[in-house]
Protein backbone atom coordinates (compact mmCIF):
# COMPACT_ATOMS: atom_id res chain seq x y z
CA UNK A 1 0.00 0.00 0.00
CA UNK A 2 1.33 3.74 -0.83
CA UNK A 3 1.80 5.98 1.78
CA UNK A 4 -0.96 8.90 -0.27
CA UNK A 5 -3.43 5.46 0.42
CA UNK A 6 -2.65 4.99 3.96
CA UNK A 7 -3.61 8.71 4.82
CA UNK A 8 -7.06 8.28 4.46
CA UNK A 9 -9.57 7.06 7.15
CA UNK A 10 -11.99 4.55 5.91
CA UNK A 11 -15.18 6.63 7.64
CA UNK A 12 -14.17 10.17 6.13
CA UNK A 13 -16.04 11.39 4.12
CA UNK A 14 -16.06 14.79 1.77
CA UNK A 15 -18.14 17.01 0.12
CA UNK A 16 -17.25 19.92 -2.75
CA UNK A 17 -19.26 22.36 -3.32
CA UNK A 18 -19.50 25.10 -6.04
CA UNK A 19 -21.24 28.51 -5.98
CA UNK A 20 -20.63 31.45 -7.81
CA UNK A 21 -22.59 34.44 -6.66
CA UNK A 22 -24.84 36.25 -8.86
CA UNK A 23 -24.68 33.21 -11.10
CA UNK A 24 -25.90 30.15 -9.26
CA UNK A 25 -29.17 30.25 -7.10
CA UNK A 26 -27.82 28.27 -4.12
CA UNK A 27 -24.40 26.19 -3.80
CA UNK A 28 -24.69 23.38 -5.38
CA UNK A 29 -22.94 19.81 -4.71
CA UNK A 30 -20.19 19.09 -7.21
CA UNK A 31 -18.09 16.22 -5.83
CA UNK A 32 -18.38 13.56 -3.07
CA UNK A 33 -16.44 10.28 -1.64
CA UNK A 34 -16.12 8.37 1.23
CA UNK A 35 -12.91 7.14 2.04
CA UNK A 36 -9.66 6.77 -0.55
CA UNK A 37 -12.25 9.42 -3.06
CA UNK A 38 -12.86 11.48 0.38
CA UNK A 39 -8.91 11.88 0.47
CA UNK A 40 -8.61 12.73 -3.28
CA UNK A 41 -11.40 15.50 -3.36
CA UNK A 42 -9.09 16.90 -0.26
CA UNK A 43 -6.13 16.39 -2.42
CA UNK A 44 -7.12 17.93 -5.08
CA UNK A 45 -9.04 20.84 -2.92
CA UNK A 46 -5.32 21.73 -1.68
CA UNK A 47 -3.62 21.70 -4.59
CA UNK A 48 -5.90 24.36 -6.14
CA UNK A 49 -5.97 26.59 -2.82
CA UNK A 50 -9.54 25.60 -2.05
CA UNK A 51 -10.53 26.45 1.56
CA UNK A 52 -11.31 23.24 3.64
CA UNK A 53 -13.84 22.84 6.46
CA UNK A 54 -14.24 20.00 8.65
CA UNK A 55 -17.98 19.76 10.13
CA UNK A 56 -19.20 16.53 10.58
CA UNK A 57 -23.06 17.16 11.18
CA UNK A 58 -22.80 18.85 7.43
CA UNK A 59 -20.97 16.40 5.52
CA UNK A 60 -23.55 14.02 6.60
CA UNK A 61 -26.52 16.37 5.44
CA UNK A 62 -24.36 17.26 2.03
CA UNK A 63 -23.07 13.68 1.53
CA UNK A 64 -26.74 12.05 0.76
CA UNK A 65 -27.43 15.01 -1.81
CA UNK A 66 -27.17 13.62 -5.30
CA UNK A 67 -24.28 15.60 -7.62
CA UNK A 68 -25.77 18.92 -9.05
CA UNK A 69 -28.13 18.83 -6.21
CA UNK A 70 -28.37 22.03 -4.49
CA UNK A 71 -27.89 22.17 -0.67
CA UNK A 72 -31.22 21.76 1.31
CA UNK A 73 -32.56 24.43 3.35
CA UNK A 74 -31.34 23.00 6.53
CA UNK A 75 -27.81 23.82 5.17
CA UNK A 76 -27.69 26.87 4.37
CA UNK A 77 -26.77 28.95 7.35
CA UNK A 78 -23.69 26.67 8.13
CA UNK A 79 -23.08 26.94 4.26
CA UNK A 80 -23.83 30.61 4.29
CA UNK A 81 -21.18 31.02 7.40
CA UNK A 82 -18.91 28.82 5.63
CA UNK A 83 -18.86 30.78 2.58
CA UNK A 84 -18.76 34.09 4.58
CA UNK A 85 -15.48 33.03 6.05
CA UNK A 86 -14.31 32.15 2.55
CA UNK A 87 -15.00 35.25 0.61
CA UNK A 88 -13.11 37.45 3.80
CA UNK A 89 -10.05 35.72 3.55
CA UNK A 90 -9.74 36.12 -0.07
CA UNK A 91 -11.27 39.58 0.19
CA UNK A 92 -14.25 39.94 -1.75
CA UNK A 93 -17.35 41.57 -0.54
CA UNK A 94 -20.35 39.75 -0.25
Amino acid sequence: MTEEKEQYNKNSKAVALKFEMGKDEAPKVIAKGQAEIAAMIIKVAKEHGVEIREDANLVEILHALELDEFIPLEAYTAVAEILRFIYQKQGKKL
